[in-house]
Order: structure tokens, then sequence, then C-alpha cells
């Protein structure tokens, strides 16, 4: 049949049209869609855009940057072999694209610069994305500790990073077969570094999401941004456990698999910034945590009360393994279908 259609005439003015017609023909009845699958997160709205052109979407000012498109790569990987292409191809695209990025964690760089090619991408992604290192809590509380604060310092400085991404991950930790135990409140130690260092700090989980005592707080700290890193994209907890034997793993499952998705943070979020006499001093989030695609990235953007971009870790990082080419077509994708959300979405009350 397809051999048949391909030889099939078209006109001067519409060359493929038989192809098509015989395509509409054979593919009628596989192209019902059924009420339960609508997505209901959207009135759709065909009356008062144009199909959208390149350049369409305005730019945006995110941490004293300006993004051509709310995107984030969320933070990935450093220090293994395949990390530096995984990490220049991200930074790449990034630059092309108009992009934000967050490294994977960068605790190997504070006593020595052996894998430094991994995470030394602002040459890469140019000075005009924002561009952020990432240590967890438990070597930031070492740091103010050992009254080593510099080393953070230095760390952030040698990258030519905007400022830190700070990951806090307790569960992680305790499901982690070498992790660490903090000995003071998460809350304790971001306070004091807030106090000591002078350039951004961002705080995010690692794929369990904050609750929303634990929002509040984190939102009257002057933070350049929370991310979310929500349940439902990767969790390290269980990530951890998986490396652990078969009894642990069994006994800690259900732990491991807590949290809170990113529409519940969400919603907690813009509650407390609309209540009244709440001093709100963080101004930016990045959703992140179980983001498929455009239209989830569309929808939580839309909705935040602050100004959101949405960031992916493991879509970029599937793409970014092969080659350029790949993560360029796949960004090209999102982005595309990004503008057609703008120009015929419109988010549910």
């Amino acid at each position: 049949m397809a051999a048949e259609k391909k030889n099939q005439p078209g006109t001067p003015e519409d060359p493929t049209a038989a192809d098509r017609k015989q395509d509409h023909i054979e593919l009628a009845f596989k192209s019902r869609v059924e009420d339960s699958f609508l997505d209901k997160r959207f009135y759709y709205e065909p009356l008062f855009s144009p199909h959208p052109t390149p350049g369409q979407i305005k730019p945006i000012a995110f941490l004293g940057k300006t993004l051509r498109y709310p995107i984030w790569v969320s933070s990935m990987t450093g220090g293994t072999s395949q990390a530096t292409n995984i990490n220049h191809r991200l930074a790449r695209a990034c630059a092309e694209f108009g992009l934000g990025m967050g490294l994977g964690s960068c605790r190997q760089l504070l006593y020595s610069d052996e894998h430094l090619p991994d995470f030394d991408l602002r040459e890469v992604i140019g000075n005009d994305q924002p561009f952020f290192a990432n240590l967890g809590l438990a070597q930031v509380e070492k740091l103010l500790e050992k009254k080593e604060v510099g080393r953070m310092s230095q760390m952030v400085e040698k990258l030519r990073a905007n400022g830190l991404i700070i990951h806090v991950n307790p569960l992680q930790e305790a499901m982690q077969p070498e992790g660490d135990n903090f000995k003071r409140p998460a809350l304790e130690i971001i306070e004091e570094t807030l106090h000591i260092v002078d350039f951004q700090i961002i705080v995010k989980e690692v794929g369990q999401g904050f609750g929303p005592e634990s929002l509040r707080a984190l939102l009257k700290l002057p933070l350049a941004a929370i991310e979310f890193a929500a349940a439902g994209g990767t969790n390290f907890s269980k990530l951890e456990l998986l490396r652990s034997d078969p009894d642990r793993q069994l006994l800690f499952e259900k732990i491991s698999t807590l949290g809170h998705s990113a529409a519940e943070m969400l919603d907690w979020t813009n509650k407390a910034v609309s209540e009244p006499g709440t001093q709100i001093q963080t101004k930016n989030l990045i959703i992140s945590g179980g983001i498929k695609d455009f239209l989830d990235g569309y929808y939580y953007t839309q909705k935040s009360t602050l100004p959101a971009v949405y960031g992916q870790a493991s879509g970029f990082l599937k793409h970014a393994q092969h080659d350029y080419e790949s993560l360029q077509q796949y960004i090209r994708s999102q982005i595309y279908g990004y503008e057609l959300s703008c120009a015929f979405l419109k988010v549910r009350e």
C-alpha cells in the first residue's frame, strides 16, 4: 500500500495532496482520542494567534541574566568518564538556545582540580546565561565547621559561576551506603551560609521535593531561587537505596519513595506568597521534578505567582549522552512545543 500511495499524483499547487489524503483514509480510525485522554489542564483556543515564529517568545529576566526560553538544565553529573562530553554538550546547547544551567555536585573541586574540565564550562556557555555550581548540604556544613568557607568561594570563582546551588538531601544521605549525617538542621546551615558568602544561592531538593513548612521557611530567606526537584523525576534516595543490599532495600523502600509533586509544591508556594504579612524574599522558582515535556513546563510556569522557569534533567541527559545533534533536535522540539502552547493554550483556573 505504501508503494502505491507514493506514486499517486498531486497538483502543482499541492504536490503532496494525494499522498496526504491517502494517509487520512488509512489513519482516520487510529486517530480517535477518547475523552479520558484529554488534558483537562488547558483550554484550547485556536482563534487568537497565528502559528508561532522563531523569536516570538519574549526573553525572560532570571537570576540577573536573560533567558530566551524559560527552560533550565537541572543539575546532573561530573567526575566520571562521560561527564566532560555530556556537560560540554549541555553547556553548548544552553548557549545556542539561551537557557540556564546548574552543574552536578562539584564536591571534587573543593580540594583538587583533577576533574575541573568536567565543570569548567563558562567559555562554552558564554557570559549571557545563568550558570551555577553545586554542593551538597553535608559538604557545606563541613566547610562551615572547619572554617573553610573560602574553598567554596574559590570554587565558584574558579568556575566563573553566578552562584551556588545547595542541594538538601537528608534522605539520600541516609539511604546512601557512604552517606553523611547532618549535625545541624539544614535551615541553620543555609542561613549561616547566606550571611557569609557574597554570591547567589539556590536551594534544591533531589527528587522528593519540600513540604509546605520547609517551603515557607525557604521563601523567607534571601535566596536567588528555590528549585523544587519534586517527586516524579529521578529520586536520588531510591537510587542510593538500589545500591544497597536486598534486605536494606526491602526495609527502607517505603520511606525512600515519600515526597511531594511539583503541583503540590506550587500550590503551597502560591498560597504562601499570597498570604498577607508574609515576608517573602525569594523571588524566583525553578520548577523541576517529573516535568515530562513542554506542556508540563508551560502549565507550571503559567500557574506560578513568582517568576518561574521549568527544569529537566533526565530528558536532557538521555540525548546529551549520544551526540550534540540529538540533544539539539530534542531542545528544538521542546521549544516549538512551548511556542505552540503559548499560542493556542490557556491554563484553566
